[in-house]
């Protein structure tokens, strides 16, 4: 099964949160520094990742430009 990323950014909050698939019932598990992961509450996987103050994280650094199609597996 083909699943698709959501890439959601709230600029007033300075917020990001990549999911991967559909939204499922979850909870965001802190992996320090403002980082956090969503996990699936019913497989226990991780399902994305969040970052809180992203802007100000990426204030200094240059656009990233990714080739399409690509891969992501996120592992624990």
């Amino acid at each position: 099964m083909k699943e698709g990323l959501n890439v959601c950014y709230d600029e007033n909050g300075d917020f990001l949160e990549i999911r991967i698939g559909k939204p499922t019932v979850g909870y965001l598990r802190d992996v320090g520094d403002d980082v956090f992961e969503r996990i699936d509450e019913k497989t226990g996987e991780i399902r994305g990742f969040a970052i809180f103050n992203f802007k100000k994280r990426t204030e200094k650094l240059k656009p990233v430009e990714v080739s399409l199609p690509f891969k992501l597996k996120i592992s624990a």
